[in-house]
This record gives C-alpha cells, structure tokens and sequence, in this order.
C-alpha cells in the first residue's frame, strides 16, 4: 500500500487515530506547493495532508499551484488521492449538508495550465475522470456514517473567483449537472496524468444562486455550512483510510502507457527532470 493523500482544508489532518510523524514541503520543477505536506500513519496506513489553498486560504482557486501540488504528492509515494471540495447545488435534492461523490466532469476553467507535459504531446485517458474503485469506497464510507450520499453526478469546475451568475446557474442546470465549484480542474487532470486515484467528497453548502426560495450563495453562508461539514468528513475519513488498503491496482495507475505521442529525444532536456518522475517507467532519459 502507498501513500492516501487527503487535499481539502488546513484542518483535515486532525483525526483521531492520525499519527502525525513529519512533513515535507519539496520544492519542484513546477515551484512550491500550496504549503508544508504532513507526513503520517492511520494505523498501518501511511498518509498525507496538502492544504489545497494554503494555512490561511492564501490562493484563490485560480492560482492554486496545482502542480507543484501533484507533483511532489507523487514524489512522496503518494497512489490515491481524496479531494474534499465545498460545492454550490445545482439540483434540488442535494441539500447543503449532503454529499456527492461525482462521477464526471465539466470544465469551465479559462486560465489554469491544466498539463505537465507542455511542450510534448501526451494524451491521456479522461473519459472517466474519477477513479470509479476509490468512488466506491468514498460513497460506501460517507453512506456508514449516515450521512446523505449522492453516489455519481456530474460536477461544473468554473474559473472562479466570484460566484456563478444567475444566467450561469441556469445554463448548468440545463446541462443536467449537479454541483457547482472551483477547485477539481486541473486537479483531476493532473492526478491523471501523475497516474493516480482520484475521488472527491463534494460537500454542499448552498444552492448556488438559481433557487428562488434560498439566500444566493456568499461566503458566510458557504463558510457555516461547511463547518458543519468537517466533523462529518473527519470520521468518513477515518473509514476510508481503513478500506483503501484493500483496493487493487487500476487502471489510473497506468494511464501513460501509451499516452506519449512524441518521440523520447524530443523531450526537451530543461523538462527532462519534471517528466523523469511520470514517465520514468516508460522511457529512459
């Protein structure tokens, strides 16, 4: 078993049962990450804390260094990764307060660097953006800790900073989506491309702004319901690091195999350091 990562909020690590044993904070040849990674064990599974925004909340959602992020979670070991993400409801029947385990994806990022592998041409697999066998142990842990699940949907990943114009809320609506939010993309993609699980735990906090008998959404509101949210996360978390051990490699895990288009002497020498650690076990540099 390799290393569980969790990337959500600073507070996270602080799980009954997490021994907490050291940290890293590895510069790449992406930059720095979001802040210090925590290094630690839930009984015998060894695992790992990134604040996604910073301690603080110092990256808005655009200037995430996503990945710096991804890469030096790959270069401690890390095979899985759970993103837990605050979200806008785009359909009734997900209330704030529930939980949604999203099964596809729908990019509305306009400035984000959503690759490593600029300027060669590796094409990766993302039909299904979300690594279906962690899904499955996402949603069976929130469903035993009674919470509300939604097991599949499909999540808008908008630019961002500000919220969804109501003519925005609308036009996702009508697309069949189911939540609203900032944080998944480049994540997913990058985690793809790093060959790593990756599932997330999309907490509802408000309805976005398309529900006429709700309060449009605003950072108040978004900020109380999602602390009511932690300590639910907290100990579906605990129940994940326990069952994620069982699960058997995927095919996330060999999402480059036959992903590179460009011939190996054409790989630039100034990225051959970046790319090393993705695509050492396909080609020698």
């Amino acid at each position: 078993m390799e290393r569980v990562a969790v990337i959500g909020g600073s507070g996270f690590y602080e799980i009954d049962g997490v021994e907490i044993t050291g940290e890293a904070f590895p510069e790449t040849p992406f930059g720095t990450p979001s802040d210090r990674i925590l290094l630690g064990r839930y009984e015998d599974t060894p695992v790992a804390f990134l604040p996604r925004h910073g301690r603080g909340h110092r990256f808005n959602p655009t200037h995430v260094p996503v990945q710096a992020n991804l890469w030096a979670l790959k270069s401690l070991g890390v095979s899985h990764i759970v993103s837990v993400s605050a979200v806008g409801s785009l359909k009734e029947e997900i209330e704030p307060l529930h939980i949604v385990v999203p099964d596809q994806i729908i990019d509305r990022t306009k400035v984000r660097v959503n690759t490593f592998f600029d300027p060669i041409a590796v094409h990766v697999g993302f039909g299904d953006p979300f690594c279906g066998e962690l899904r499955g142990i996402l949603a069976e842990c929130a469903r035993e800790e009674g919470l509300t699940v939604h097991d599949g949907g499909t999540y808008v990943c908008m630019e961002g900073p500000l919220f969804s114009t109501k003519a925005e809320s609308a036009m996702h609506r009508s697309w069949g989506a189911s939540v609203v939010g900032m944080t998944a993309l480049p994540e997913a993609k990058l985690a793809r491309e790093a060959e790593i699980s990756y599932a997330t735990l999309a907490l509802a906090t408000d309805y976005d702004v398309w529900h006429e008998t709700e309060e449009d959404v605003s950072v108040e509101s978004v900020v109380r319901i999602l602390n009511q949210n932690i300590a639910n996360v907290k100990r579906v978390l605990g129940r994940i690091f326990n069952k994620i051990k069982t699960l058997e490699e995927c095919s996330c895990h060999r999402a480059l195999e036959n992903a590179l288009l460009s011939r190996p002497e054409h790989i630039p020498e100034e990225k051959k350091e970046a790319f090393r650690l993705l695509l050492g076990k396909y080609v020698e540099f």
